[in-house]
Order: structure tokens, then C-alpha cells, then sequence
């Protein structure tokens, strides 16, 4: 039977792609390819217990995406979620929203220069399937 086995990308449309592309280098040190994305690997989150891919439609008036209008937001697993906003802190980004301790892990908000909500996520060291 088919079935979906997983996100395969996300794709969207900036203003200036570049420059994005150059924001997320700097910013969060993303290593993106000369073809222009990142890839992921599920090797590399495997090894953060709790680490998973999640998939959740929120209400349409939901205000966790602010500051951002945009109607969606991009979480990025990070390994080390203290050293990931001082490394942002030293380009002058800083948290939108406070570090929120969850049971799923610590998380916290920043906005990219396209105003995009980019949640930071450090998975809790507990089984995936316990994500919710």
C-alpha cells in the first residue's frame, strides 16, 4: 500500500534568494550546496534522541508564527540550542520569543530577513513517539 514516509523538502519563494541563502550560512550555518538548498540527512538528526520530522496544521488566527503574517514557519533541529542563538546573537539576531522549555524540548524563535518565523528546536532526549 502507498504511503507517505516523510517530509522531502521545503520549497519558497524569497525575494532575494541569495541573499537568504547567505543569511542562513551566516546566521545558523547551514551548508547550502551549489545547486542552493541544504539535504538534510536522517542520519544526522538520528543521533538526537527525540529528533523527528513533524507535520501539524494550526488554527488559521494562531499567533505562535509571530511577529511573522506569513501563514506558515520553519522549525530546524539544533543540536546545542544555547550555542545555535549565540552564534545568531554575533550577526544581531535575536530570539523573538523567550527559550520555552517544553516536554519535547527547548525551543525558541527567531525571524529571518524575508520575516519568516524560524522556530529552533532541541529534541528532549525521550523517544520520538512521544512527540505531542
Amino acid at each position: 500500500m502507498a504511503r507517505v514516509i516523510g517530509i522531502g523538502g521545503v520549497f519558497f519563494k524569497a525575494h532575494d534568494a541569495e541573499g537568504l541563502r547567505d543569511w542562513y550560512r551566516r546566521v545558523l550555518g547551514l551548508g547550502i550546496e551549489p545547486w542552493g538548498g541544504v539535504a538534510f540527512k536522517p542520519a544526522e538528526a538520528s543521533v538526537q534522541p527525540g529528533a523527528c520530522t513533524v507535520w501539524s496544521p494550526f488554527p488559521s488566527d494562531t499567533d505562535y508564527f509571530a511577529p511573522s503574517d506569513k501563514p506558515y514557519m520553519v522549525n530546524l533541529m539544533v543540536d546545542d540550542l544555547d550555542a545555535m542563538l549565540a552564534r545568531a546573537r554575533t550577526h544581531g539576531v535575536e530570539p523573538v520569543k523567550p527559550i520555552m522549555d517544553e516536554p519535547n524540548g527547548r525551543f525558541a524563535h527567531i525571524v529571518d530577513p524575508e520575516g519568516t518565523t524560524i522556530e529552533l528546536w532541541q529534541p528532549a532526549h525521550t523517544d520520538a513517539e512521544g512527540y505531542g
